[in-house]
């Protein structure tokens, strides 16, 4: 049985260049936006997230129109639950498969956004969490989705604080650009080994 490692971090923390350092070291990473979106592709998560919204949002290509529905749903918290409730059972199932063709590697990794949010914490062992000061974070998201400081900030303050994080997660990784990450990576895969006698 591996060891679930979940990952996580605010927007801008740099939880991606993370994930693909730990890859690079043969660790096997989940990214849960990436299967969420492949899912969302599907017909039937089409036809049931259609079901939910009044006005129509899907493209003329028959997929989900995310740019509309991120629109819609930001502001209107039920309307987000029950968009969650379509699509996170069935990331939830596409996790367990994509463990089961995994169940061979001793340590894999589950990286969200929302782990705590969305209580997926409750399916990892441990838990590693990226951190970096906030302007840090808005100029990187700013260079990287061409927004403005503002809208940055209003996606930050919708999601949970890094203070109430920290007191939830085994290992904290800073990154700040002012130094190598790797060597912490290579640290904590190392510790996670030795606590957990794979090595």
């Amino acid at each position: 049985m591996s060891i679930v490692v979940g990952l996580t971090g605010g927007i801008g923390s740099g939880k991606t260049t993370v994930a693909k350092l730990f890859e690079k070291q043969g660790i096997p990473i989940y990214i849960a936006d990436e299967r969420a979106r492949a899912i969302m592709d599907r017909p039937d998560v089409v036809e049931a997230v259609q079901q939910i919204f009044t006005t129509s949002v899907i493209t003329e290509q028959g997929l989900l129109d995310r740019a509309k529905i991120k629109q819609v749903v930001f502001d209107q918290k039920e309307l987000l639950e029950q968009l969650n409730q379509v699509v996170h059972p069935r990331v939830k199932e596409d996790f367990e498969h994509w463990l089961e063709t995994n169940k061979d590697a001793p340590i894999v990794m589950k990286e969200s956004a929302i782990l705590f949010e969305n209580g997926l914490e409750k399916s990892c062992d441990l838990i590693v969490l990226v951190v970096a000061p906030e302007e840090v974070r808005i100029q990187r998201v700013m260079a990287r989705d061409g927004v403005s400081k503002e809208q940055v900030r209003k996606i930050i303050n919708n999601q949970m604080k890094d203070e109430e994080k920290v007191g939830r997660s085994q290992y904290i990784i800073e990154n700040n650009n002012k130094k190598s990450i790797e060597s912490d990576i290579i640290s904590i895969i190392r510790d996670i080994n030795l606590k957990n006698h794979l090595i």
